[in-house]
């Protein structure tokens, strides 16, 4: 698997407290909202509407992008009354007043599964890095394509989007190979220290 490139945005794979749940957000995006969001892709609080949006916004000038979680899925009631539910937003979809529930990780604590786009050393282990291909994904399957950028690590006195803290434990994957799959955390929450939301 990690010889292939395949990826599959982010996955939770445990809370240390065995509860890994995903927040039900009601109104949590906008009715008519134009991009998509995927499922797995990482998430931002949006900092005019209060809702979730995809992150878009790669770091600049060093400085990580702060993100809540990870999107997990959407139900709400279409404009003929009909409810849907789906693991992912279809952009500029319309909603009816009131009934739509968003759904994504947003836990600090919860680690996660994401493929590097590139090959992963165990000393990568505690470095933090940057994501890559954040809008990366299919309509078609709803799931995100969103990569660990391998070659993004954070320098001294610079944060990174998330934070290496283990390999993924498949039979095939292992350190060094193609494209990595390895286990982090959010290291740039927006729920902790300064807030930042998205604009």
């Amino acid at each position: 698997m990690s010889a292939t490139n395949a990826p599959f945005g982010l996955r939770p794979a445990f809370h240390p407290s065995g509860l890994d749940r995903a927040q039900a957000l009601a109104g949590g995006i906008t009715s008519g909202y134009s991009t998509q969001i995927l499922k797995g892709q990482p998430v931002a609080y949006s900092a005019s509407a209060g809702v979730i949006v995809p992150l878009t916004t790669a770091p600049a000038s060093g400085s990580a992008v702060a993100w809540s979680g990870a999107f997990a899925g959407v139900e709400w009631t279409d404009t003929t009354g009909r409810r849907r539910v789906s693991n992912y937003w279809p952009a500029s979809t319309a909603y009816t007043t009131g009934s739509c529930v968003a759904y994504f990780y947003n836990d600090q604590n919860i680690v996660y599964e994401i493929q590097a786009d590139g090959s992963m050393a165990q000393t990568t282990i505690g470095n933090e890095y940057n994501f890559t291909n954040t809008t990366a994904g299919s309509s078609t399957t709803g799931l995100s394509q969103a990569t660990l950028g391998s070659a993004t690590a954070a320098g001294n006195g610079v944060q990174g989007q998330m934070r290496v803290v283990d390999l993924a434990p498949y039979v095939d994957n292992a350190w060094g190979d193609s494209y990595t799959i390895v286990r982090v955390v959010n290291a740039q929450s927006q729920f902790f220290g300064a807030v930042t939301a998205i604009a």
